[in-house]
């Protein structure tokens, strides 16, 4: 007989931490997905067809100087737009069946099957997201979502984002400068960075890049450039390095990440570039459902998302590093 409550243990289940698993031979830290879920970068829309964003993009043109009675200029002006962004959806699913409760019930299980598979389920679709966060949006016929390859473009004059056209309006435009080599690897990367990254800023006082991500390859050369770092902290050891995790640019933050796009490195900042998700769909489970034809319980997740870009031209790219 069915276990009536068996789908929503599941689902429940799905919430709960899990601790004792399989050894992780397959996933890595994803760089770029830790940075936009959670904080300034995560946002949530409570409904609606599209993640829409009001865009400010021109300056009233009416201001000037005048003298005394002069007719100002009432002319008006148009200064604020809307940028709209498709909605893009991931699943994935668990199957649990009765053979392999049986088998793993009891003092005959090595771990705690269905707690191990969810967990599996729940860095898949990590993996899966991180990857798209890098790409153009066309993979799996157009269905992912659009990434660091459209939002911040390595040629931002053309294309459309949002649905407006990079070509026509300028200032929907990311930065962007090659980093490629004069003589020697990476003598061009730190000069590169630096203008990428003014550019990349509101002024002297302003919103500066927050963090910036790129490949392995690069990061290294980056490390490659700095300054030698010995430290002798006792009498057995030293460190003739920096510590592999981060590594600072004016403030900022940096790191690969396994997914970057060889050759290129982005600052990003994450009031401007969010990763947009619909309220009560981010990783959603849903009660397991036992098929009338098969003995397996089939557990759900998905997630609406998308990443949305506010204002282009405080993001920037350095591409085709050498």
């Amino acid at each position: 007989m069915a276990n009536p409550n068996n789908g929503q243990t599941v689902a429940q289940a799905w919430e709960a931490y899990v601790g004792t698993k399989p050894e992780d031979n397959i996933f890595e830290n994803y760089w770029l997905y830790d940075q936009f879920s959670k904080g300034q970068g995560f946002k949530s829309f409570n409904g609606g067809r599209d993640a829409r964003v009001t865009l400010e993009y021109a300056v009233n043109s009416t201001v000037k100087s005048y003298s005394d009675t002069e007719q100002l200029d009432t002319t008006r002006v148009d200064v604020f737009d809307e940028a709209e962004f498709t909605w893009r959806e991931y699943a994935g699913t668990v199957i649990m069946s009765e053979l392999e409760k049986a088998k793993n019930q009891g003092e005959g299980g090595k771990f705690r099957l269905l707690p191990a598979k969810l967990e599996n389920l729940r860095m898949s679709m990590q993996k899966k997201l991180n990857e798209d966060m890098f790409s153009d949006g066309t993979g799996n016929s157009g269905k992912n979502l659009a990434g660091l390859a459209s939002l911040v473009s390595t040629t931002p004059t053309t294309g459309t984002v949002g649905g407006i056209n990079r070509a026509s309006f300028s200032f929907w435009r990311n930065q962007q400068t090659s980093g490629a080599k004069t003589t020697t690897a990476y003598d061009n990367l730190r000069s590169t960075m630096r203008s990428i990254f003014n550019l990349s800023s509101n002024g002297v006082h302003g919103n500066h890049p927050h963090f910036w991500v790129t490949s392995r390859a690069v990061f290294e050369g980056y490390e490659g450039l700095l300054t030698t770092n010995e430290r002798f902290t006792d009498k057995k050891s030293g460190d003739a390095g920096f510590k592999n995790t981060v590594l600072m640019f004016k403030g900022a933050k940096g790191a690969y990440d396994n997914d970057a796009t060889a050759g290129e490195l982005r600052f990003l900042h994450p009031k401007y570039i969010k990763l947009a998700y619909q309220k009560n769909y981010w990783f959603k489970g849903f009660p397991a459902v036992d098929p009338a034809d098969q003995t397996v319980d089939v557990f759900k997740v998905m997630t609406i998302a998308q990443m949305i870009v506010t204002n282009p031209r405080m993001l920037g790219a350095v591409t085709a590093i050498t």
